[in-house]
Formats: C-alpha cells, sequence, structure tokens
C-alpha cells in the first residue's frame, strides 16, 4: 500500500467512525456533505489536471500506486474527499462541542474585508505565478461572497480552521516532504510565493480554506433541501 493511500485512508478513517457518534449524529448530514463533497472536488480535481499537465505540482511514483486518471494518481483523487471530509466533521464537531465559540458579526466583516483585500494585492502583484494567481482569486471571491451574502459560516469558520490546520500541516507536511526522503507532491516554485511553513507553501493553506469553506457553503444550502 502506497504512503498516500495511507494518509488518505488514515485521514478519513477516525472522523468517519465517529461520525455516528450518538449525541453529535454527524452522520445524519451524509447526502449534503457526500454531495457537497463531490461537486467541490469536481471542480478542484479539473484545476489539479490543468496545474499538473503544466508543470505547476506533480507527484513521486514512489509513493502512489501505479493507477493515474487524466495524469492524477489514484490516491490524489480520494485526497479531495478523504481530507476535506475529515476536516469538515472537525469543523463541525468543534462547533457542537464549544457551541459558543464563535467571533461576532463585526470582526468576522473586519477580518473578511482584511483578508479580501490582502489577496487581490498579491495576486496583482504575482501575476506571472499560476498557483499564487488562481489560488488567492478564488479565495478572494469566496470571501467576496460570504461578505455580500451576509453568509454567517466564517463566525465559526475561522476559528475552527485554526485546529483543522494542525493536521493539515502534518498531513501536507508529509506529503511535501517532512519526515521522508523525498516528497509525495511536488512543488515549481516558479509558480508559487517560495515561501514555505516547513515543507508546505503557504498557498496550500489558503487553497485548503477556498476548498473547506466551499464545502461548508453548499452543506448549510443542502441540509434545507435533504432534512
Amino acid at each position: 500500500m502506497s504512503l498516500y493511500l495511507i494518509l488518505n485512508i488514515t485521514s478519513f478513517m477516525v472522523p468517519f467512525a465517529y461520525s455516528f457518534e450518538k449525541k453529535m449524529r454527524f452522520i445524519r448530514w451524509w447526502k449534503s456533505v457526500f454531495l457537497s463533497l463531490f461537486i467541490v472536488a469536481f471542480f478542484f480535481l479539473v484545476w489539479d489536471v490543468i496545474f499538473t499537465k503544466i508543470g505547476v505540482w506533480g507527484f513521486n511514483p514512489t509513493y502512489h500506486v501505479n493507477f493515474t486518471i487524466f495524469g492524477l494518481p489514484l490516491e490524489e483523487i480520494l485526497f479531495f474527499i478523504c481530507i476535506p471530509y475529515a476536516s469538515i466533521f472537525t469543523h463541525y464537531a468543534v462547533g457542537y462541542f464549544f457551541s459558543n465559540l464563535e467571533l461576532s458579526k463585526k470582526v468576522t466583516s473586519y477580518l473578511t474585508i482584511v483578508l479580501f483585500f490582502i489577496s487581490v494585492v498579491v495576486l496583482i502583484l504575482n501575476t506571472d505565478k499560476w498557483y499564487t494567481l488562481v489560488n488567492f482569486s478564488v479565495f478572494a471571491g469566496l470571501l467576496a461572497y460570504s461578505f455580500f451574502a451576509k453568509n454567517m459560516i466564517l463566525q465559526k469558520f475561522y476559528l475552527t480552521f485554526l485546529v483543522i490546520l494542525i493536521p493539515f500541516f502534518i498531513v501536507n507536511g508529509i506529503l511535501t516532504g517532512s519526515f521522508i526522503h523525498q516528497e509525495v507532491v511536488w512543488y515549481n516554485n516558479a509558480e508559487n510565493l517560495g515561501f514555505r511553513i516547513g515543507t508546505v507553501p503557504i498557498e496550500d493553506a489558503f487553497y485548503a480554506f477556498s476548498m473547506l469553506f466551499a464545502n461548508l457553503i453548499l452543506i448549510e444550502k443542502f441540509k434545507k433541501v435533504f432534512n
């Protein structure tokens, strides 16, 4: 079994098992969660295929099975289900057990505005770097949507994302070369800011934020349909 596959399975299994916990019963939202995961995964996989093809990033065959779809290893496709599921479960679990943990509407709005303008400045100054440009464009777009739609998810998500970043940096750290001889996923530094936290490109944190926040937006909408 490949290292990448092991990381996907272990990241998914524990949160999935706890989804049946009797008090929280996260599993009751399974239709909303998995529909959202598949929709968001589709768009991120299209992004992934294009960036792999043009050399923004790539994969070390030493650490994944010998099966690819549109140039992506099987594990990379599973990544967009397993890791978001674990992260989304964490968001709702923290929100359930710490129900008062949220920012005020005013602080959330100010923080969103500040992050939006920072992201716009970063992408404008780095139009020659594909990962930075697209990543911060998506991030800024989601923040703008949240602000104008008066979406309240960020009141909790800004805080729960800080918790999610802990396992995120562990898993992404391994994928990008921490604790192992070679990276599982390599990045072309000419297409990003070149700033890393450990071995993880800083863009990955914003990439994760956008992917998870997009899922949360859809999940909350689908809950009204299915439940």
